[in-house]
């Protein structure tokens, strides 16, 4: 069904994280399982070699090809942490406004670390998505 090369495996999330060098890293990916795991109800999974999400669906694109992703997810980067968020956040101002310190791209929300924002507009966008993601795609 999928053509990504990015697909759910069962590589070690833990292991994962515990390769992060840098220990405040480490500990936000850490945080940021535990919060995800409650809001989705669903394990964390390694998506690819560098992806952690959480939840799955089947969705199909424009040209009749059928792919599987996460509901949500995110990926430490060397320079930050990208939340994968699946929908545009224009309905979001109001949170993102009061969040803190970050950056949005298409569907992403880049971090440095969680110390920088507010982690309980965190939680409530991170619930947002995920209420978004089930109600359109389960």
């Amino acid at each position: 069904m999928s053509y990504l090369k990015t697909k759910e495996n069962d590589a070690d999330v833990i292991a994962f994280i515990n390769a992060i060098e840098d220990p405040v890293k480490k500990e936000d990916c850490l945080t940021l399982i535990e919060m995800l795991e409650r809001i989705s109800g669903f394990k964390a999974k390694m998506w690819g070699s560098k992806m952690v999400g959480f939840g799955s669906y089947v969705y199909k694109t424009k040209a009749g090809k059928e792919g599987e992703w996460f509901l949500i997810g995110f990926s430490p980067a060397k320079a930050n942490i990208s939340l994968h968020l699946m929908f545009g956040l224009e309905d979001e101002r109001d949170l993102l406004s009061k969040l803190g310190k970050h950056k949005v791209g298409k569907g992403c929300l880049y971090i440095k670390k969680l110390e920088d924002i507010d982690k309980n507009y965190l939680d409530q966008l991170m619930q947002n998505t995920f209420i978004h993601m089930k109600k359109t795609t389960l």
